[in-house]
């Protein structure tokens, strides 16, 4: 037997906290669909470097180009005016060691505060952009900015499409399997999947992969 859940709000669904379903779509923790953690890096218009805990998103394109796809971008951040402005961003990949001084910035991300001293980060300047990268990614994306969408039409949230204009891997990851696909690689975001028999909440949790085999 399926359960099924439509578009309407399912009443006995609970919130984790207050503002949950402000935020986001039922459907997130009903489905709890993983995707990979990233930090998104600009400069502000007071030239002090910004950081975006980020997930949500996709990577892809054809033998002309490849695309970053930046998924659920709230308008309103400092990111969002920072791209819209510099027409580019960078996307940093950092293992789970990291996580804390990626939350340190989400809790201290006031305008005129240097995120990259709030992560303990190292900053660096991205080659073929205007903008900052952090050094301890094991992956860096640099993307010169291509499209808005606002997919619902709400004004809510923007999915931002960059080119990649270049891109810089540490030496231990750039070769194999086991340094970018474990402990040490990618993290993903587990939204916190709801109880679809009682609505109950639960929390969100970060993965790291484990091969189970090879294709």
């Amino acid at each position: 037997m399926k359960i099924e859940i439509g578009a309407d709000f399912p009443q006995y669904f609970q919130a984790a906290y207050p503002e949950e379903f402000e935020l986001f779509s039922h459907f997130e923790t009903a489905a709890a669909i993983p995707s990979v953690l990233l930090a998104i890096t600009t400069w502000k218009a007071n030239e002090k470097p910004n950081v975006c805990f980020h997930a949500w998103s996709c990577f892809h394109g054809d033998k002309t180009a490849f695309f970053a796809v930046l998924g659920n971008l709230y308008r309103h951040t400092h990111t969002f005016a920072n791209i819209e402005r510099e027409k580019c961003f960078c996307i940093n990949f950092l293992p789970l060691r990291y996580y804390d001084n990626l939350t340190d910035t989400i809790r201290h991300n006031e305008y005129g505060a240097d995120e990259f001293i709030t992560g303990a980060f190292t900053l660096a300047n991205a080659k073929t952009i205007h903008a900052p990268f952090i050094e301890e990614a094991f992956l860096t994306l640099e993307c010169r900015l291509t499209q808005v969408l606002d997919l619902s039409g709400a004004g809510i949230t923007a999915m931002v499409i960059g080119q990649v204009q270049h891109l810089a891997v540490e030496q231990q990851y750039a070769q194999g399997y086991r340094a970018r696909f474990g402990r040490d690689g990618y993290m993903l975001l587990i939204p916190a999947p709801q109880d679809l028999l009682t609505g109950a909440p639960s929390q969100s949790a970060i993965a790291t992969l484990n091969i189970e085999r090879f294709d």
